[in-house]
């Protein structure tokens, strides 16, 4: 009878532990699933614990990065907003490069939500465009174009709310997307040519710079695995290219001093 006794406290400290498992397992998949993956990959790396299975870590990776960029798009452009403000200029900016950096990020937006593409893989570009117009305002602002400014702020938002409405034919979004590549190659290449005309890059912001080149490689990845359009990886490869341009000019011209005397900006 002691050994019946013992079997069956045995299996119900067993019991005990499994329901104690599967409590602490629950909180874990309501995390994870489907936020970072989807839950035939949650069994397979966290109930079969089979670590190694490639497809399911590049979700994983993948939803992890891409999240991580759009949390820090956050904070990305803020630097940059901070510099113009604290120092009351915007020299060094090229108000052309924001405005097709705007054009941009508002294609890749609109395009994603038109094609239902996971938040993850695409989210950043709200938090961006709502900086970049900020950005855009400052520099009229500070040129003594604050009435500009304003309407500028207007006609985007309704230029915006007609691109998102149901008004706008599909072709139209993707050509504003195929877009982006010569919008992102010229608006850096103007900002490059700012730089190298100035001797220095002014109010540029170095971890906003960084940040965003460091981002679009991460992108490549993400766009790929997430969404599997040529045209958003595409776009991303030649925003790398460019964001990289603009870091190394950041770093030469590190010691670079701008003029006391500021040059009338055009």
């Amino acid at each position: 009878m002691r050994r019946v006794s013992q079997w069956r406290s045995g299996a119900t400290g067993g019991s005990n532990l499994c329901n104690m498992a599967a409590e602490m397992d629950e909180p874990l998949k309501r995390v994870l699933v489907p936020i970072l993956l989807p839950e035939k990959c949650y069994d397979q790396l966290f109930v079969q614990w089979d670590l190694l299975h490639v497809p399911c870590l590049k979700i994983l990776l993948s939803k992890g990065l891409g999240l991580g960029i759009v949390a820090g798009s956050l904070l990305v452009k803020l630097p940059q907003v901070f510099k113009i403000l604290g120092a009351k200029s915007a020299e060094g900016l090229s108000l052309q490069s924001v405005m097709l950096e705007l054009v941009a990020l508002t294609g890749t937006m609109v395009y994603s939500i038109t094609n239902n593409f996971p938040f993850s893989s695409w989210g950043e570009a709200l938090f961006l465009m709502l900086q970049t117009i900020t950005i855009c305002f400052l520099v009229l602002h500070y040129r003594g174009q604050t009435v500009k400014g304003v309407a500028l702020l207007a006609c985007y938002t309704l230029v915006l709310l007609v691109l998102l409405s149901p008004l706008t034919p599909l072709a139209v979004i993707t050509l504003l997307q195929a877009s982006n590549v010569p919008a992102v190659l010229v608006g850096r290449l103007l900002q490059a040519a700012t730089n190298y005309h100035n001797g220095h890059t002014g109010q540029l912001s170095a971890i906003t710079v960084f940040l965003l080149f460091g981002g679009s490689l991460a992108r490549i990845f993400t766009s790929i695995q997430e969404t599997g359009d040529p045209l958003m990886a595409g776009t991303f490869v030649i925003s790398s290219l460019c964001n990289g341009l603009i870091a190394a000019q950041l770093l030469y011209y590190w010691n670079a001093k701008v003029p006391h005397k500021q040059k009338k900006e055009q």
